[in-house]
């Protein structure tokens, strides 16, 4: 491969190290929820360093915070780039946040260069795109294309708090009363280019510095109350019970031998909170509340495995003498990429040099409503072993630079 002539791959990567130690978690992992106050405090870390690359720094009312770069004609379409830089609980260093901070390096080569530009450049640190926060992810793009609701901001976190009330807490002139000013038309955007970590292990295994994304898989987010009669645990016989516990193990069991029955596995289907209620040791529970993340490329596959299951849970249901609801917090299709930056990304890759893969992203991203207004174009760098969230999530230096660079020289054909 061809030397990197653009990027400081030490500047970049110091940087990610410096932002990791916000939210340190005792396992070395991080813990940087959005609209907290570690956010706010890596948020204004990274405000300096927007500065520094010549970017004009402010939020819109969904809480995003993004640094502009006035091009030459600013009635033109803006080139933008984005990720996130909040975390999942315990999560690592580098999901979402190599992605920030490779826009700011970009912005940095053009102002450094003095570099002149028609469309102008913003770089974009979207709101809770993991939704650890208020459980529902891709909140920040999801307003900037108009798809928040007013039900949205009035979710509540684990401290009963709306976020309505922590956006408008959390300063730096946020008012979601005005949100409506802050959605963005087709006519805004020329482009919006992301660079994320893959989150699996294929650019690992197959010995991949990067990978071009084709396709995004559409996901689905759903919770699932089920419920039944309560009881004393040690006075009511097993054969009278209708213990949603019970059913919930069941229906969950089935939620992945329905998702495994696929061909090709291609349907993803995830379990990732349970809760009981009242929740005592010994109290057989009046109901049972779970998550289901549902994922597939295919979206007709993916709506004949959530029938599958609904069908499933229907019976489970009737077995055991239990009622349920099912409710959908998230609807995304799968997106495309756009051809055209995909052809850009793959010529680039031949200058470097570089045979570079194709793949479909099986994790959601920002770029997934941000292709509602605008073409997208995403990046993949590896990561050891394809773990993320978690504490041991690793990319090295190397593979952080040349994605970038990837990135940067992309970026220069189109402002």
């Amino acid at each position: 491969m061809q030397s990197l002539a653009y990027v400081n791959a030490n500047r970049i990567y110091s940087r990610i190290m410096e932002l990791g130690e916000i939210g340190k978690t005792n396992q070395n992992g991080v813990q940087r929820l959005a609209l907290s106050k570690e956010e706010k405090e890596a948020q204004m870390l990274v405000k300096k360093w927007m500065e520094e690359a010549g970017l004009t720094v402010y939020h819109d009312h969904f809480g995003n915070f993004i640094g502009r770069k006035e091009g030459g004609n600013p009635d033109l379409p803006i080139v933008m780039i984005g990720s996130h830089i909040d975390s999942v609980r315990n999560g690592g260093k580098y999901d979402g946040i190599i992605g920030v901070l490779a826009g700011i390096e970009i912005a940095q080569y053009i102002h450094s260069n003095n570099i002149s530009h028609d469309h102008s450049i913003e770089v974009v640190a979207f709101c809770e795109e993991e939704g650890s926060q208020f459980n529902d992810g891709l909140f920040g793009s999801r307003g900037m294309v108009g798809k928040a609701t007013e039900e949205d901001f009035q979710k509540t976190n684990d401290h009963q708090k709306t976020r309505y009330d922590a956006l408008k807490d959390f300063g730096f002139g946020i008012d979601p009363a005005r949100y409506k000013e802050s959605i963005r038309k087709v006519e805004d955007l020329k482009l919006y280019l992301e660079m994320h970590i893959e989150q699996g292990p294929y650019l690992d295994v197959h010995n991949y510095p990067v990978g071009i994304v084709k396709g995004i898989a559409g996901l689905s987010w759903y919770t699932i109350l089920i419920e039944g009669t309560p009881g004393h645990a040690g006075t009511v016989p097993m054969n009278l019970r209708n213990d949603p516990m019970t059913g919930a193990a069941k229906v969950i069991q089935a939620i992945n031998e329905i998702c495994r029955s696929q061909r090709e596995q291609q349907t993803v289907g995830t379990i990732g909170i349970i809760q009981s209620f009242p929740g005592g040791s010994n109290i057989i529970p009046k109901a049972v509340q779970f998550s289901l993340d549902l994922r597939d490329i295919n979206l007709t596959r993916k709506k004949k495995v959530f029938a599958d299951i609904e069908k499933k849970l229907q019976v489970i249901c009737q077995e055991y003498g239990l009622t349920y609801k099912v409710k959908t917090n998230i609807e995304i299709d799968p997106v495309a990429c756009s051809e055209e930056i995909i052809e850009v990304f793959n010529t680039i890759g031949k200058t470097l040099a570089m045979d570079i893969p194709l793949m479909v992203s099986g994790a959601g991203h920002d770029a997934m409503l941000m292709s509602e207004i605008t073409d997208i174009g995403m990046i993949f760098v590896r990561c050891k072993k394809g773990i993320s969230h978690q504490p041991e999530e690793s990319a090295t230096k190397e593979d952080i630079a040349i994605g970038t660079e990837i990135m940067l020289k992309a970026v220069l054909q189109y402002i």
